[in-house]
Order: C-alpha cells, then sequence, then structure tokens
C-alpha cells in the first residue's frame, strides 16, 4: 500500500513544527521553561511543536492515534498561564485559526497508549530538549506504526549542518523514510530530496561513533572501554538528540551507542522510531545490547529491549561483541 499521502503530510507538519521551534529557540526568554515530574525542562517548542503536529495529522488522518511525548496537564494549571500564552503564540503564528482550548487538545491527543494492532503515529516533539536549550542540536522526530512494525519515519534537524564538512555553513536538514524505498535528506527551505546511505566500513577500528552529550542518557565510559576494544582512536562524535541517526545514516558516523545508566530503565519508543527508520532504509543495522530487533509494538515504551546499538550494518557484529564484553552480558 502506498504511503504517499502520509509521506506528504509528515513531512509538512515536521517542518512546521521545526519552523516554530527555529523562532522559539532564537528569542528564549525567562520563563519559558517549566519543570516535568521527571525534571527535564519543558520548553514553548515542546508543546507548541506536539500541537502542530498533532493537529495536522488528525485534520489529514483523523482516525490514526497518536502516541506523543507530551500531555497539556502542567499547561492548563493557573500558575502556568504565562507559559501557556506562549505556546498559543507560538502554534499561532503558524495555525493561526485554532483557539487555546483547540492547541491544549491536540497536545493532548498524545496520549494513545500504542501496541501492536492497527496504525498510529508516534512524536517526540524535542528530542534533545537539553540540546535545545544550549541552542546545539535537537530533532523533531515523527514516525507512522503499522500493527507493531515502523513503516515511515521523518526527522527534522533544525540546528544540524546541511554538510558535515562545512560546520559553519547551511543549516537545517529534514530525513525522511519509508519502508522499502530508501532514506533521503532535504533542507527546511528546499523540498529537493537526496538519498543518503550510511558509510561502507567493514573495519570497526576505522569507524566513528557517536553518543549522546548528556551523560545521564548513556554510559561515556562504558562507550570508552567499547571503544578502545575496537581499537577505535578518533574520539567520539557527541550530539543530541535522533540527530545521531541522522549522522550514522548520512555516514558522519558509523556507529552510535546508548547503552544503560540506571537499572530498569526502558526507552521510549518516540526516541527512537523516526530514527529506526531512517537508519533501517539508509542500509544500517538497529538492535538492542543483546542484538535483538526493537520491538516496537509493546505499547510506548520499548519494553523487551535494553540499551540501543545502531551501525552501518557491516561492523554491527563486532560491536555487539564488543559491548558483550564491556557489559559482561
Amino acid at each position: 500500500m502506498s504511503l504517499q499521502a502520509e509521506r506528504a503530510a509528515a513531512i509538512d507538519a515536521v517542518v512546521k513544527a521545526s519552523r516554530v521551534c527555529q523562532a522559539v529557540q532564537q528569542r528564549l526568554v525567562a520563563g519559558s521553561t517549566l519543570q516535568k515530574g521527571d525534571k527535564s525542562p519543558v520548553t514553548v517548542a515542546d508543546y507548541g511543536a506536539q500541537a502542530i503536529v498533532s493537529h495536522l495529522l488528525a485534520d489529514a488522518f483523523p482516525a490514526v492515534p497518536l502516541v506523543g511525548e507530551e500531555d497539556a496537564a502542567a499547561l492548563r494549571k493557573v500558575e502556568n498561564s504565562a507559559l501557556r500564552e506562549q505556546v498559543v503564540h507560538a502554534v499561532r503564528s503558524v495555525l493561526p485559526a485554532l483557539d487555546e482550548d483547540a492547541i491544549l487538545d491536540a497536545i493532548d491527543r498524545g496520549t494513545y497508549a500504542g501496541g501492536r494492532s492497527g496504525r498510529h503515529w508516534t512524536l517526540d516533539p524535542i528530542d534533545g530538549t537539553k540540546g535545545f536549550l544550549r541552542l546545539e542540536q535537537y530533532a523533531v522526530a515523527l514516525a507512522l506504526i503499522e500493527d507493531g512494525q515502523v513503516v515511515l519515519g521523518v526527522l527534522g534537524c533544525p540546528n544540524l549542518p546541511v554538510s558535515a564538512t562545512d560546520a559553519s555553513g547551511p543549516r537545517g536538514c529534514v530525513f525522511v523514510a519509508v519502508h522499502g524505498e530508501g532514506a533521503f535528506q532535504r533542507t527546511l527551505g528546499d523540498a529537493t530530496e537526496l538519498p543518503i546511505r550510511v558509510t561502507d566500513i567493514r573495519d570497526p577500528s576505522r569507524a566513528r561513533f557517536c553518543e549522546s552529550v548528556e551523560k545521564a542518557h548513556s554510559s561515556h565510559s562504558h562507550s570508552a572501554r567499547i571503544a578502545a576494544e575496537l581499537g577505535i582512536q578518533e574520539p567520539p562524535f557527541r550530539i543530541d538528540s535522533q540527530c545521531k541517526y541522522a549522522a550514522v545514516a548520512r555516514g558522519d558516523a558509523s556507529i552510535y551507542l546508548r547503552l544503560p545508566t540506571l537499572p530498569g530503565y526502558v526507552e521510549k519508543i518516540w526516541d527512537h522510531a523516526a530514527g529506526w527508520m531512517v537508519i533501517t532504509e539508509a542500509g544500517g543495522r538497529v538492535t538492542d545490547i543483546h542484538g535483538a530487533p526493537l520491538d516496537f509494538g509493546q505499547g510506548r515504551r520499548l519494553e523487551h529491549n535494553k540499551g540501543v546499538i545502531v551501525t552501518n550494518g557491516a561492523v554491527h557484529a563486532p560491536v555487539l561483541s564488543a559491548v558483550a564484553a564491556v557489559l559482561e552480558l
């Protein structure tokens, strides 16, 4: 079945959300963040991006629910009225017909439980919130899941250089992949799509790996030991968010390690679904630290998986062996 309509709608939603995120980031002011229960910062852009993507997808595909990272409970509180006004202003810059109630309701559409039956979208409106607040890398990550399988992924990376070899050049990339159709990169301002492909490196000692900037997201000490086990000399490429998936997909790096840091932590589907699709269609491979495929049919979390290993495919086996040796699996 063709997914051209879904593909076009997903790109449109991610591009619009990415532009709002750019605008909000450029005018960050005191009072634009609050603390969630897990103490991670939430920004106007988080809520605004979810409202925009949710509304546009509901308009195009009203029967397809959404698994989103955010809900509007905190925004509805009286003490957060100033933040709520900023969110409404941001959303209405691209969807001027929406009133406050419609915007809050759009955010709350993201509470779907997910699962293995039927279709649903999954969205991380800003993956890499701390990177966003540092004015560095973050991503708007959207995927479509059918019967537990990811079939479409779109990553908006508003701060990512268009060319990895020109860090001071133009920024703002969108990565698009549909099952069986390959992976592509375009810019936020130009719809021209160019195919992307993982590296063809087969010797892991020649590979470059990337990992999270935040130590809470992945164990840097274990990563260093794994790099030594593989004979890798080059220092890690540290960037925030699912931009790491994009970096491996287009050949900036060949390995991405997300190693467990907290006992019992379970990854969320919105943190990986879009990146998984882009990497897979670019010729790479994604598993957990045990070599098992990621199971997106378990609901809102990857309940059957632990950690995430992303490679160009050719070095996956030796990377898994090094991970097993270092983590004593």
